[in-house]
């Protein structure tokens, strides 16, 4: 990885504020350099989160309107949408389980404990009595200014449906104004993440302060409890097509194999595609059904992201002590798989903090510390592409299958 990237230079950055706040912890320069760097980071903080309501409106409000225009196109575009549904969800109430059941067995480091303070107090997330009677925007306008993330992902899903079914000119310019303002969000965004390896060392330089060395483990605990909760949906999706889409696990193994090779070393799902194209007949699955379902699924489907998503904000959670009531959980599962649809054609960087912000805020947990684990995302990122694309795969075998064709082969 060339040491100019995006990427290369936020881990730097990370790796300096944390090698630095550990060093200088407890003496009169790391009090004076900590004194500034605190409103720095914070003000980057703000920078990117002012971005967030616009950008994941108008992101979902467009995806929601494509998906539409796709499921009246053809019957299997609307069969793969169905699944797309289906599987998002379940894979968030799967990732739920496996990540609680790893941090009950394998509890955060005491390190962590340091980490409560960063940020301030955590936002507020509704209750498990009153969760309902919130979830309906009554101002769309002052859900936004409180950042009320579940209602404001609920009215553009409703507005985004609704746009969807009005004439096509006064559609096509909603779509064009919706475009307009996510494209405006991400330029403001690549503004803010310019200088992103300065508001992740500023960041990082407190958490350092507090946690010394004890930040590797907490990071690296981390970095596993994510990877886990994608593998768990690639687990699922071969259940799915075993149970579901009656094709023995090892012909499915068999399939689907080249385009994981590449979906691991290229972190791409697009750069897959060709590979699962070429997978359909071995799937059972003909070739105009698959330009069907593999482009949508390409576009639309990120299973695993979303399945990863749930796990972040339940190990931030863990971090600042969060309480999460099951109603809030539920909600939260439903909020990720959702955003994850607005995820479209994102950089990986932009999509990090657009789509897990809104799934930590619908749950009342802090995103103060989201930019630290941008830093450390490429590995993660790797198990998620992975399982985005065989969970496209086996929505494949779901929806476009030929009928009568050889079941539980070998």
């Amino acid at each position: 990885m060339a040491l100019n990237t995006p990427s290369v230079r936020i881990l730097l950055g990370l790796v300096t504020g944390l090698v630095a706040g550990s060093v200088l912890a407890g003496t009169g320069v790391g009090g004076t350099v900590g004194a500034i760097a605190q409103p720095v980071g914070k003000l980057w903080l703000d920078a990117l989160t002012m971005t967030v309501v616009p950008l994941v409106f108008s992101l979902l409000v467009t995806g929601v309107m494509g998906a539409a225009v796709h499921a009246s196109g053809a019957q299997v575009a609307g069969r793969a949408l169905l699944w797309f549904a289906v599987l998002l969800l379940a894979a968030c109430f799967v990732s739920i389980g496996v990540t609680t059941a790893i941090l009950e067995f394998w509890p955060l480091p005491p390190a962590a404990a340091a980490l409560a303070s960063v940020g301030g107090p955590a936002p507020a997330a509704p209750s498990s009595t009153d969760w309902l009677s919130n979830i309906i925007p009554t101002n769309p306008i002052k859900s936004a200014a409180e950042t009320a993330m579940v209602p404001v992902v609920l009215f553009a899903l409703v507005f985004g449906l609704a746009a969807s079914r009005i004439e096509a000119e006064p559609r096509m310019a909603v779509s064009r104004l919706m475009q307009g303002i996510a494209d405006t969000m991400l330029v403001i965004v690549q503004w803010v993440l310019w200088i992103a390896p300065l508001g992740v060392l500023a960041l990082a330089f407190g958490v350092g302060q507090r946690l010394g060395s004890g930040a590797a483990g907490v990071l690296a605990q981390y970095v596993v409890v994510v990877i886990l909760a994608c593998l768990a949906a690639v687990v699922l999706a071969y259940g799915c097509v075993a149970v579901l889409g009656r094709i023995h696990p090892l012909a499915f193994a068999r399939a689907v194999l080249p385009a994981q090779i590449i979906a691991v070393s290229t972190q791409s799902s697009l750069a897959s595609l060709p590979a699962m194209v070429k997978a359909a007949p071995a799937l059972g699955v003909e070739r105009a059904p698959a330009g069907i379902v593999l482009p949508l699924a390409v576009s639309l489907f990120r299973m695993a992201s979303a399945a990863a998503n749930v796990a972040v904000a339940l190990y931030l959670a863990q971090v600042h002590g969060v309480h999460i009531a099951p109603a809030t959980l539920a909600i939260g599962a439903v909020i990720a798989a959702l955003i994850s649809v607005a995820a479209v054609g994102l950089p990986a960087q932009v999509s990090f903090f657009a789509i897990i912000a809104p799934v930590c805020l619908a749950m009342g947990v802090p995103v103060v510390l989201l930019p630290l684990l941008l830093a450390i995302e490429t590995v993660p990122d790797v198990f998620r592409t992975l399982g985005n694309v065989t969970g496209g795969l086996a929505v494949a075998r779901l929806a476009g299958r030929a009928h009568g064709d050889v079941q539980d082969q070998v």
